[in-house]
């Protein structure tokens, strides 16, 4: 026996709405699940802001004098005279500083000051050498800015080229990140050149 229309009729009205209903959610997952994939934000990294050095007289028993900023302090390195550490505790960094008397060894002094600079080539992007004098005071040198991820982004000498020989470089205790220590290499890249515009032999 036959089933009558009206019933065949129902049935469809029924099923009709619900296989609407599962392509709908069935498009939209595959439309959805289609778009970029979530990716994590980086962390950002802290860009700090330093007061405006001031800065004060540096005058130990060795036979030199500079400024240095008020940020920093001095402490002996506890390795030779006249060798010290500039330390800039909220930057985790220190500028080590080193003394030499010349004794007919200038050119061997200057060679290992550039060997020091050279070694972090691998690291480092570019070398930028600036080199000074003042006549006046006889202060001479060179001044190296290491860009990239070098471990000391910046290193001098200072010599009078007869009798003495200092040289400084800059470095932090932690993983080189130009971005982030960006603020802090630029701050003590000016204290470092006002330490130079000031030096003196006693």
């Amino acid at each position: 026996m036959s089933e009558s229309p009206d019933r065949n009729l129902k049935s469809n009205s029924y099923f009709c709405p619900m296989f609407k209903k599962l392509i709908f959610i069935f498009l939209s997952t595959i439309l959805l699940s289609c778009g970029q994939d979530t990716v994590p934000k980086p962390a950002g990294e802290l860009r700090l802001e330093y007061p405006a050095p001031n800065y004060v007289q540096f005058d130990g028993p060795c036979p030199f004098t500079f400024e240095y900023s008020d940020f920093s302090v001095i402490t002996d390195a506890e390795k030779k005279p006249c060798w010290y550490y500039i330390n800039y505790p909220e930057m985790k960094g220190k500028v080590f500083f080193t003394y030499y008397p010349v004794n007919n060894d200038f050119k061997e002094h200057v060679k290992e000051s550039e060997k020091m600079v050279y070694e972090h080539t691998i690291r480092a992007s570019s070398i930028d050498t600036k080199f000074f004098e003042y006549p006046e005071r006889r202060v001479y040198g060179n001044f190296y800015e290491l860009k990239g991820q070098s471990a000391a982004n910046l290193q001098f000498f200072i010599t009078d080229s007869t009798r003495h020989f200092v040289t400084g470089y800059l470095y932090f205790n932690s993983r080189p990140k130009p971005d982030s220590l960006g603020p802090a290499v630029d701050y003590v890249k000016k204290d470092l050149m006002h330490l130079i515009d000031t030096f003196e032999w006693k």
